[in-house]
């Protein structure tokens, strides 16, 4: 089979993961000079932003890199939804003295697009990855064009061969242990979502292609485990939330160094899709998971009351991602980061 390293023409099968809100071009170029493949996250980035990010990666190094974009297919928008989600947050409204009527609805997030692809096209980046399964085959067709391997996320072994009947380059096994939003597309299911170390060995056994580990992992002993499991590569998101390069908030920074970074719960409070992030107020009292609208409609709704807490030094109502083992977090350089876990494949 054909090694990861050639198929991301890297030194290393190691994987930055994307992470939307968190990073962007700095951590990138830092893990790409180390051997590794940076990731660069475009699902919350408007053009401009998108163009200046690839702009500076281009600049940075001259080693291959990866952009990632969300593949949803955006939902119709439901009064009845709103209406409940907009009772459920209303004490909180109150209680901050924020109007409901003057707060817009809308999306947070968009997919990948035609228009994105024409932009990219631009940079022809080595490297395309999709969360939410893959956006249509005419747009899977552009990215393929200029020679780009395509990775996508998978939570099952379904999702996994519904991937490679679909052409992906390699398959990333995404534990119920990672932080952020779970890749999950064929079903909303929460209770098919399996650990790293039980869905990875199953997606080794049933694909060709080759399967990258995502999830609980944090250090080289854990890179090293799932090797033995099969991976053909890891992909690693949580380790990295307290480099320099992140760009994660003082408040996420502190959460990630406390005793409550043990505890973790998915939630669909804050986009309106599961994703796991440290226990907050919001998340304990509404319940982790609640009535909020389809992702991503939730964001406009709590966006006031993250912006309000967060003016007062609060995490109540922010979405503090990260996965079950936030124990790898070190406030080192990203490039640290990645040499120590490059161990792991020695």
């Amino acid at each position: 089979m054909t090694t990861l390293q050639q198929i991301l023409g890297t030194e290393l099968p190691l994987i930055q993961a994307p992470m939307a809100g968190a990073q962007g071009s700095a951590m990138a170029i830092a893990v790409c000079n180390e051997g590794a493949l940076g990731s660069l996250p475009c699902a919350m980035l408007s053009p401009d932003a998108m163009r200046s990010e690839l702009a500076a990666i281009r600049a940075g190094t001259d080693k291959p890199f990866n952009v990632n974009f969300f593949a949803h297919t955006p939902p119709t928008p439901s009064e009845a939804r709103e209406a409940t989600w907009r009772a459920a947050l209303a004490p909180y409204y109150a209680e901050f003295g924020i109007d409901p009527a003057g707060i817009p609805t809308g999306p947070g997030r968009n997919p990948f697009s035609a228009e994105v692809a024409d932009l990219l096209a631009e940079f022809k980046p080595p490297v395309v990855s999709f969360h939410f399964g893959l956006p249509p085959e005419p747009l899977l067709a552009k990215v393929r064009g200029w020679g780009a391997k395509v990775l996508a996320s998978a939570t099952t072994v379904e999702e996994a061969l519904w991937l490679e009947a679909h052409g992906v380059d390699a398959v990333i096994a995404q534990g119920l242990e990672a932080g952020g939003h779970r890749g999950h597309f064929l079903s909303h299911d929460l209770t098919k979502q399996l650990g790293t170390f039980a869905l990875l060995p199953q997606l080794v056994r049933a694909l060709k292609v080759p399967v990258i580990a995502a999830g609980g992992i944090v250090d080289a002993d854990g890179v090293a485990a799932a090797m033995a499991l099969g991976a053909a590569g890891v992909q690693i998101g949580t380790a990295y939330l307290l480099t320099p390069e992140a760009t994660i908030s003082a408040l996420h920074r502190a959460a990630l160094k406390s005793e409550g970074a043990r505890h973790t719960a998915l939630t669909n409070l804050f986009t309106g899709r599961p994703a796991r992030g440290i226990v907050n107020r919001v998340m304990r009292e509404l319940g982790p998971i609640g009535p909020a609208p389809e992702f991503p409609l939730a964001t406009s709704g709590i966006a006031p009351l993250r912006a309000k807490a967060e003016a007062q030094g609060s995490g109540d109502f922010s979405p503090l991602w990260s996965g079950q083992n936030a124990t790898g977090c070190r406030e080192v350089s990203s490039a640290e980061v990645t040499r120590a876990l490059a161990r792991g494949f020695r």
